[in-house]
């Protein structure tokens, strides 16, 4: 069975057992996380969301995201800025779905 969380701003597709990358939560690692934001499962869709329906992960890893380049440069003005990102991230593997 499959379920669609959304956390972070972001919807995520996820089955039990699959590993993700979301943005940082709260939480060491071995923690457990409860996401009770559910848009769909299996057999439901939610309008908006689905009552009663959950899905529990733990956290495997705490950690920061590929690096991004942000280049911003104004043409015959000899002005250029070049910064980098790097995103918060924490990688959780899907336990359980209960819907």
């Amino acid at each position: 069975m499959f379920a669609i969380i959304k956390t972070g701003g972001k919807q995520y597709r996820v089955n039990e057992g699959d590993l993700l990358q979301v943005e940082k939560l709260e939480g060491d690692v071995g923690a457990s996380v409860t996401f009770d934001q559910i848009l769909a499962t299996g057999d439901k869709i939610g309008a908006p969301l689905v009552d009663g329906a959950s899905v529990t992960a733990e956290i495997v890893a705490q950690g920061r995201d590929r690096k991004v380049i942000v280049f911003k440069k104004r043409r015959r003005q000899n002005s250029r800025r070049k910064n980098g990102h790097r995103q918060y991230v924490t990688t959780v593997k899907i336990t359980a779905i209960s819907a």
